[in-house]
């Protein structure tokens, strides 16, 4: 505002000449050249790991008339990979991303074929767990976004948190826009639409991802300290052990979500949960200070009993969506921070096989908590099944504390840097 003859009138602001406003933190990461293509073909990757396993269930239980059959072969081939994945991020980081991802993708879509040629056309029933398991070989494009990232940003720790922060939030995009896509397309087109898409959008993106070879990660001559496996680091089994913890919250979470909604609405209201998440994961990523890992645990333990809560009080569907909302807020960041640890911890060379044995420890988390999240909606009121997420959260909290005094990995890092 200003004055003219006497009179208040509003005036455009000044700015010096040549001002322009810095970037954001994520908007620094994809000036980076080459950052905005690999993140394009890993998040066409990506979204099919989401895809999967419903076109999978709706497919087999569709043409077999069975639930059980339609599970028991999802969980095979989550067993399967749980195996086969630490051996494909080993190749990896031996051989590189683009040698290795692009033949181990190959392999893995003529498994979701096969699965699709034995369903349309009636094989036993056998053959269907077979081809599923051929599917284990799908690489873990997460981590090797991840990997890029650590590689391009060596020596800029905020910038690498966001980085972090940014791949945390597109999973959670990937895990809540997957399985509406996939039941959709099964539903609107044909049953095994879906897998089909979903094995097209694979190919797709990984030969995409694989493309941009400026960007990748370069592999050196095996030294004596990278022949040592992560798993034998220090530090690393109890990192495993909360991300086993941590898969079990996801797991019983969603499985007794479904069962306390029991209709149509379980869908959305999951997704809410993983909607908190990715938009918690996103302001985390422009925080300049991290938090610890104990600091992220805890709260996660402390948001989880919301949604025990508003089940067992309140009752409401409504209330419930709110509180899955809040609740999801605490995950990203603990996601966050627990990866960065396992980034600290692997040794140098070995950087795609360390990200892949936390991830394999979700999944095998994940498959714990929805077994005993089923057995809680079969053997108890749901809404009490609830408790089984806010246990697992104590169990990750506990864990981490109890390595708290002599590992110091597990304290936070304090104020990071800005980048730039």
């Amino acid at each position: 505002m200003t004055t003219s003859g006497g009179t208040l009138v509003l005036a455009p602001g000044f700015k010096e000449p040549g001002h322009v406003r810095p970037p954001g933190p994520y908007a620094r990461l994809f000036r980076i050249p080459g950052a905005r293509a690999f993140t394009a073909g890993n998040l066409i990757a990506r979204l099919p790991m989401g895809m999967f396993g419903v076109s999978a269930v709706i497919m087999i239980a569709g043409a077999r008339g069975s639930y059980a059959l339609a599970g028991a072969v999802t969980a095979t081939g989550l067993a399967a990979t749980a195996l086969v994945a630490p051996w494909t991020a080993r190749l990896v980081d031996r051989h590189g991303q683009a040698r290795v991802a692009v033949p181990a993708t190959v392999v893995a879509v003529l498994g979701e074929l096969a699965l699709l040629l034995c369903v349309r056309h009636g094989a036993p029933d056998w053959t269907l767990f077979a081809a599923y398991a051929a599917t284990a070989t799908i690489p873990n494009t997460g981590g090797m976004s991840r990997a890029r990232w650590a590689h391009l940003l060596k020596g800029d720790p905020a910038a690498l948190h966001t980085a972090n922060a940014f791949e945390q939030a597109a999973d959670e995009l990937c895990f809540m826009l997957g399985p509406v896509l996939a039941a959709l397309l099964c539903s609107a087109l044909f049953p095994e639409a879906g897998t089909l898409a979903g094995a097209l959008l694979l190919l797709t993106g990984v030969l995409v991802f694989a493309a941009q070879r400026a960007t990748e990660p370069p592999v050196s001559a095996p030294a004596p300290g990278r022949s040592r496996s992560p798993l034998r680091t220090p530090g690393m089994a109890p990192m495993l052990a909360v991300f086993l913890a941590t898969g079990a919250v996801f797991g019983a979470m969603e499985v007794v979500t479904i069962a306390f909604a029991d209709g149509p609405l379980a869908g959305p209201v999951l997704a809410l949960q993983a909607a908190g998440s990715c938009l918690a994961g996103l302001v985390y990523g422009r925080a300049r200070r991290r938090a610890g890992l104990r600091t992220c645990l805890a709260a996660m333990t402390a948001l989880m009993a919301l949604p025990l809560l508003a089940a067992t009080t309140a009752g409401s569907l409504l209330a419930l969506a709110g509180a899955l909302l809040v609740a999801g807020m605490a995950t990203a960041p603990t996601m966050v921070t627990g990866m960065s640890v396992i980034q600290r911890l692997t040794p140098a060379g070995r950087l795609n096989e360390g990200m892949t044995l936390a991830v394999t420890a979700l999944l095998a988390g994940i498959a714990a908590g929805s077994a005993a999240g089923g057995w809680a909606a079969d053997h108890a009121d749901p809404a009490y099944g609830y408790l089984l997420p806010v246990t697992a959260a104590a169990v990750a909290l506990l864990t981490a504390a109890a390595s708290h005094r002599t590992r110091p990995w597990l304290r936070p890092s304090g104020w990071l840097r800005p980048s730039g």
